[in-house]
């Protein structure tokens, strides 16, 4: 049975940067799909484990941290202080900007969210073995390395 699904030209088919924007495409249908399951987003995720593993910090600087532009950090954390799962208060040493902290609530809710991360990856890099994962790793660890000195 001949597929109906639309194809690409076999010239881009062969090209990384397509390869690499068809699966980025994947992985964020992925991960949306699991975040939604948790009433959140990618952003809200990122936000919560940059407040677990780092600890408090001011919105500006999360917002660069997590490369989130200033008024979506906002709506982010009204969505997750609302929910019980951040606290913003005055920061001490300077009233005029917050500083977040993550609750407990929040810090498990980021652990839940890192193990649905963790499935999307096992779903995404099904056909892959351990070896060809680490290796897929490192290659797009260096091309972002590379790219982001620019």
């Amino acid at each position: 049975m001949e597929s109906t699904a639309p194809q690409s030209p076999a010239g881009l088919r062969t090209t990384p940067s397509w390869l690499l924007s068809q699966a980025a495409s994947h992985a964020a249908r992925l991960l949306s799909e699991g975040f939604a399951a948790h009433g959140l987003r990618g952003y809200h995720y990122r936000l919560l484990a940059a407040l677990a593993e780092d600890g408090p910090a001011s919105q500006a600087d999360l917002g660069r941290r997590c490369a989130i532009d200033r008024s979506d950090v906002v709506a982010a954390i009204n969505d997750l202080a609302g929910r019980g799962l951040v606290v913003r208060a005055p920061d001490p040493a300077d009233r005029r900007r917050n500083v977040i902290s993550v609750t407990d609530a929040g810090a498990a809710e980021a652990h839940r969210m890192a193990e649905t991360v963790d499935r999307a990856q096992q779903d995404l890099l099904a056909p892959l073995s351990t070896r060809e994962r680490d290796q897929l790793t490192r290659l797009l660890t260096r091309l972002l390395e590379h790219h982001s000195r620019d």
